[in-house]
């Protein structure tokens, strides 16, 4: 993980360690995140994404250590749908265009602040959410243009682990990590 800017926890008289342990909910872009962005179609109304199964991993273990983790995406999709319904997902936004709003609304769901939300993006669309969520996330193969916007950066690409990686970082800035090892027997 690449730290991008500072100057958001520096207005706010934090530090990106007090602003990561606010954390309460994760929300992420999709197609360029959870995928590679490349979308292939079947002949059919059906498409076909490729989804990393670590990132699953990512987040059935953000979600087992309490977090509320979802997707806001400019796509409505199938697949889409299909791969959030495995995955237990808290909430799923599609065809949304403003994705710092709608980010706004379902922290408001559940209580929460956007100083409490953590938005992981690709694209130049995923920017005014990054900047309005107490930490914003770009994948190692975002948009040039969307970094300014971003706080951090992962050195995974979108679809190869870029989630997975946000996940583990949280967790250890959280203290949650060592609690999925014990889950899965590798530390007593």
């Amino acid at each position: 993980m690449n730290l991008l800017s500072s100057q958001k926890f520096e207005k706010a008289g934090t530090t990106l360690e007090q602003a990561a342990g606010k954390i309460r909910l994760v929300a992420l872009d999709i197609d360029g995140v959870l995928t590679d962005g490349r979308i292939g179609y079947t002949g059919t109304p059906d498409e076909i994404k490729f989804f990393h199964v670590r990132d699953g991993s990512g987040i059935t273990m953000l979600r087992r250590t309490g977090l509320l983790v979802g997707a806001i995406s400019g796509r409505r999709s199938k697949a889409n749908q299909t791969r959030a319904a495995e995955l237990k997902l808290d909430f799923l936004v599609e065809e949304c265009w403003n994705k710092a709003q709608s980010l706004f609304h379902v922290a408001q769901e559940h209580g929460l602040t956007m100083e409490q939300c953590l938005f992981l993006g690709d694209d130049l669309i995923d920017a005014w959410a990054m900047t309005s969520a107490g930490l914003g996330i770009a994948v190692g193969d975002a948009a040039e243009a969307l970094l300014p916007a971003a706080d951090l950066q992962t050195q995974a690409f979108g679809g190869q682990g870029a989630l997975r990686e946000t996940a583990e970082w949280l967790m250890k800035l959280q203290g949650t990590w060592e609690s999925q090892l014990r889950h899965y027997h590798l530390i007593p």
